[in-house]
């Protein structure tokens, strides 16, 4: 049976209210009149806001690696469906292609988010699901919002002097990461004059 598919956008990455240490992804349909949020881990929330904001690791991380290595065999990410919500858990599939075959997987849907990102593949969620889970827009609070800045991951205009002591840990904790120690020592000395 061929369920009717709705495409999905990434908005952000914020905290969970719902779960402690965890993050939200938060997505929204096309026609921007639902937004979903999903409860991800704290590796996948900094998976998928570097592509979000654009920050390129010296060093490949784990979902770059994964991307480096389908495109140097010719195989690509034809989309990421999210066809499940049970016991507080999403499932999704990837579809992959190469020349010769097509090839579906089921893979956790933060991670199928992260490759998806990383390999310009749409995002698409089973229509019925959609209306069972996520928010309608009129339902949503305050003013509209393009994307949702994670407090924790500052972006990269704010000014490490007016971030909080845990937000300047956040960025310490990237660059080191990344390898970058000189922004990670600059960081650090304003870390170190804050407390």
């Amino acid at each position: 049976m061929d369920e009717e598919r709705v495409k999905l956008t990434v908005l952000g990455i914020s905290f969970s209210p719902l779960t402690s240490g965890a993050y939200a992804m938060i997505l929204e349909d096309e026609e921007r009149r639902y937004r979903i949020q999903m409860v991800i881990g704290a590796m996948e929330a900094q998976s998928i806001s570097t592509v979000l904001e654009g920050i390129t690791s010296l060093r490949p991380m784990t979902h770059d690696l994964f991307c480096n290595f389908s495109r140097a065999f010719g195989v690509r990410l034809i989309d990421v469906y999210i066809y499940k919500y049970e016991d507080g858990i999403f499932s999704a599939e990837m579809r992959f292609a190469d020349d010769k075959r097509e090839v579906t997987i089921d893979a956790r849907t933060s991670d199928a988010v992260s490759i998806a990102v990383r390999m310009g593949a749409p995002i698409f969620i089973n229509r019925q699901l959609l209306k069972e889970v996520a928010i309608l827009r009129d339902d949503l609070p305050g003013p509209e919002i393009e994307r949702p800045v994670d407090p924790a991951y500052p972006s990269a205009q704010a000014e490490p002097e007016n971030m909080t002591t845990q937000q300047l840990q956040n960025l310490l904790d990237k660059y080191i990461q990344e390898e970058n120690y000189e922004e990670a020592a600059r960081i650090s000395q304003i870390l170190k004059s804050k407390k």
